[in-house]
């Protein structure tokens, strides 16, 4: 892992710590850029509707005007691990950067994968649609 990844992790840590402090808010995820660029967002936990922190973050991206995204993390609060996106964020970040590289697995150990070797690497959450 590069020490750009470690940032990148550092930073989704950030703003998990400083943002996800209610059941409204339970994941942080962090992209950069090619250039350097870092964008955040966070989940949405509602009873009507939930929106991942990926979703979020896309949308804030192309809000900021940002292009293409290089590397994504997402984290938990509470010191919780890296999570892996789910099924239908896996699908809509293939689609939309189909040279994504996600960083996943344990904290202490993480890896960085393409988007498109996720669904190989981590089990469907429950939950989700089936993806064929």
């Amino acid at each position: 892992m590069r020490d750009t990844d470690r940032a990148l992790v550092q930073a989704a840590s950030a703003v998990a710590k400083l943002r996800c402090r209610s059941a409204s808010h339970t994941l942080a995820s962090a992209a950069r850029t090619a250039q350097g660029r870092v964008v955040t967002g966070v989940d949405v936990v509602h009873p009507a509707v939930d929106a991942c922190a990926e979703v979020v973050l896309l949308g804030a991206a192309a809000t900021q005007g940002v292009g293409e995204l290089e590397t994504l993390v997402t984290v938990g609060d509470r010191g919780r691990s890296l999570v892996p996106p789910c099924d239908r964020c896996r699908r809509l970040l293939a689609d939309h950067f189909p040279a994504l590289r996600v960083i996943v697995g344990p904290l202490e150990d993480p890896q960085v994968v393409p988007v498109t070797d996720l669904t190989a690497l981590v089990p469907p959450v429950a939950g989700d649609p089936d993806p064929e």
